[in-house]
């Protein structure tokens, strides 16, 4: 499937105890640590791994530009420990993940201040047009707590921006059936795209009105 870029900044149709000073930590967060195994990695509609979920169904996250550490670390069904922030919904903010196997551990820092940033024109420029339909496991949230999209039960993420997905609440939960059309990555490490339309498979809803359908 040959690579499209998606047109730039569509219109939307549609219209416990804090740690302090912790990067993207919302209220009602808590600093600790916790145990399990990988189930599966989760990525970004560019691609980059941006966490995993555990067997017991907690979903960690990670900074994606350290996307390649973290699958150099761990694989699909590694022990592993975390410390880091953990939402009221069970989400985890990770800060450390250690591979209870290797030893080896990783730590959140920021990207390198000298580090070469993609051009805001070219930021598309690897996406596919991806087309799903399936059953929500679970909704994602952005960093003050608001849905911004859905994973799927097979392991497919659906994101949108929070406005918008707010337009969506019935079916922004978990056995909800779902579609959505977009631009995203299907890679070895899963699927997810950017929403440019969504609802049901029945009844799919464009997102902005400067988008081919």
């Amino acid at each position: 499937m040959a690579p499209l870029v998606p047109p730039p900044a569509p219109t939307p149709l549609i219209a416990q105890q804090q740690s302090p000073g912790a990067s993207g930590s919302t209220s009602g967060s808590t600093s600790g640590t916790t145990s399990g195994s990988i189930s599966r990695f989760v990525i970004n509609p560019e691609g980059n791994v941006d966490g995993f979920i555990l067997a017991d169904g907690a979903l960690v996250h990670f900074p994606p530009h350290m996307s390649s550490q973290l699958v150099a670390l761990v694989q699909r069904g590694d022990a592993i420990r975390i410390a880091g922030l953990r939402d009221g919904a069970g989400n985890v903010s990770a800060q450390q993940i250690t591979n209870e196997r290797t030893g080896q551990t990783l730590n959140d820092q920021p990207p390198p201040v000298d580090a070469p940033r993609t051009p805001p024109a070219l930021r598309g420029a690897g996406l596919v047009k991806l087309s799903v339909k399936g059953t929500v496991m679970r909704v994602t949230t952005a960093p003050r707590g608001e849905p911004d999209g859905v994973i799927l039960k097979d392991g497919t993420i659906i994101k949108m921006p929070p406005p918008v997905a707010q337009q969506f609440m019935t079916l922004l939960r978990p056995d909800a059936v779902v579609a959505a059309r977009g631009y995203g990555t299907r890679n070895q490490y899963g699927e997810a795209l950017q929403a440019t339309a969504f609802g049901t498979p029945d009844n799919i809803t464009q997102l902005y009105n400067d988008l081919p359908n």
